[in-house]
């Protein structure tokens, strides 16, 4: 099975790409590399002369805040999931400066037997203030100035992120050594076997496979999901953009290894997360009767994902009421209303 998903389709190629225009990307609907995009990033340079120079150049940003830390024993090979009951991690956290991270990193470089050592999700403008001053992606238009992304750098040696979505948009630079990303369609949520909603290694659910051994025995829809997932495999430089939910498996191949990647939204920031909306289904909604859940999927059919302006084109302005175009006041309301009904 791992050979299959090595030889599963690949991600679309942009080559030499010199234009990042993330809305003609995002309209595409799934996953597309612009190879060396980021080839001319300061940092790219540094990592390619040697980690130790990628390691000093970060250094020179260094906010001396402590940033979190995590440790895997050389056991887990590198993939950072649950221990046996599913209930606690296979890794421990420590709060740890970057400097001394960076050093154990550099310490254990060639090391086959090394810990996995892992640095995820670090806010740049926080814990490196001046780093995208010289290493940044600026798309074409307006994008990031209508919707500030969240810039983010991941940094650690031979890893594994278990395959997982986010709830933004992504636009990931491989900056430093080699990462392999499986993507697979939101519509193959069942098919990898996402694990608890709490507690989870990251802050979203993870896939429950073990992609280097797969156990179709456990697993069998998986076969499925390789059968949809693509592969990009990326060199320093390249960037990697794909559309909100899109599960991805992240392998960081070398020992020496730095991502940075940028998280956005279209949608206004009064709106609340979809994910609140799926808890509270599990609510008011999962376990009622089989005929009623029916009826209710066709409520949100026309409600929520079909045609907004059409659900109350038919009533005059004054009685939309909550079927009006959503804004923040409208947001508030709503909210007040949820809040009111969930506290009785």
């Amino acid at each position: 099975m791992a050979e299959r998903l090595r030889v599963s389709r690949r991600v679309r190629e942009i080559q030499d790409a010199d234009v990042l225009d993330l809305e003609a990307l995002l309209a595409i609907d799934e996953p597309v590399i612009l190879r060396g995009l980021a080839a001319d990033w300061p940092l790219v340079q540094a990592g390619r002369r040697s980690p130790q120079e990628a390691a000093a150049y970060l250094s020179r940003f260094d906010a001396g805040r402590p940033v979190t830390g995590y440790v895997g024993d050389p056991a887990i090979k590198g993939r950072f999931h649950y221990d046996e009951t599913a209930t606690a991690m296979n890794f421990t956290a420590e709060r740890i400066a970057l400097g001394d991270f960076l050093d154990r990193l550099l310490d254990h470089l060639g090391d086959d037997a090394a810990p996995a050592f892992y640095v995820g999700s670090t806010d740049l403008d926080t814990y490196l203030p001046g780093f995208r001053a010289e290493n940044d992606l600026v798309p074409h238009g307006l994008v990031f100035d209508r919707h500030p992304p969240l810039a983010s750098i991941w940094i650690g040696n031979r890893t594994i992120a278990s395959a997982h979505h986010d709830m933004s948009n992504n636009a990931a630079v491989c900056a430093v050594g080699r990462r392999r990303f499986t993507l697979f369609p939101p519509d193959q949520v069942a098919n990898l076997y996402p694990g608890p909603l709490a507690p989870t290694p990251g802050g979203q659910v993870i896939s429950m496979v073990d992609f280097a051994e797969p156990d179709l025995d456990a697993h069998p829809r998986f076969a499925e999901a390789v059968a949809a997932g693509s592969i990009a495999d990326l060199e320093a430089g390249d960037v990697l953009v794909y559309p909100a939910l899109w599960w991805h498996h992240v392998e960081a191949l070398d020992d020496f290894n730095v991502l940075v990647n940028y998280w956005w939204n279209a949608a206004p920031t009064f709106m609340d997360t979809p994910m609140d909306t799926m808890l509270h289904a599990f609510l008011s909604l999962r376990d009622r009767p089989a005929q009623e859940k029916r009826a209710w999927r066709a409520m949100f059919d026309h409600y929520v994902f079909g045609d907004a302006e059409a659900v109350a084109a038919h009533l005059p302005a004054s009685a939309h009421g909550p079927l009006a175009p959503l804004d923040a006041a409208g947001a508030r309301q709503l909210r007040a209303y949820l809040l009111n009904r969930l506290n009785r």
